[in-house]
């Protein structure tokens, strides 16, 4: 296997993620900027940041690769909302759909994982774009808040970090089966 890590990340967690599992797998790690590094590699492992509805970088990539249609695509989405929150993981399949193309979609393997978010960090534009999603949120009644409503109700304003070296085991064994 001539593998490759990719990643977007805009304010540093999912990089975190990205290079931990570099240094699980040997694995070498570069930020999507470099994809022309992926250019003779057969699996891309792509790590990359949830912002406004899309995973940061993914569809530029892909777009960048010209083999990306015979590659072996493993997509590790990084968010502030439970993964684990069925919900959560279809809206981020449906904007991964609008992200990629269909044949590339169909045959990725795609894995989410909790990130945090630190709001002294965010660019003036994050910040304006938050507090409007928190205002917005903050209003739903609970039983119509989805699980990202309530991650940004939750941690509105301050720093959380809900890194998990752990949770790279499951993706590190996807990446070992053929």
């Amino acid at each position: 296997m001539r593998g490759i890590i990719l990643y977007g990340s805009c304010y540093g967690t999912t990089q975190k993620y990205a290079r931990q599992f570099a240094r699980e797998t040997g694995l070498p790690c570069f930020p999507c900027k470099q994809a022309d590094e992926a250019r003779d590699a057969d699996t891309l492992v792509y790590f990359g940041g949830l912002y406004a509805g899309g995973v940061l970088g993914l569809s530029k990539t892909i777009r960048s690769l010209p083999n990306a249609a015979n590659m072996r695509l493993l997509i590790v989405t990084v968010g502030l909302a439970d993964p684990q929150d069925p919900v959560n993981v279809q809206n981020i399949r449906t904007a991964l759909q609008r992200q990629l193309p269909k044949d590339v979609f169909s045959r990725a393997q795609i894995f989410h994982l909790r990130g945090g978010i630190d709001y002294s960090r965010l660019s003036r534009g994050h910040k304006a774009m938050m507090a409007l999603l928190y205002h917005h949120d903050k209003r739903l009644p609970p039983e119509k808040q989805s699980a990202e409503s309530r991650a940004i109700v939750e941690t509105y304003n301050s720093k959380v970090d809900f890194f998990d070296t752990e949770a790279l085991g499951t993706i590190r064994r996807a990446l070992e089966t053929v």
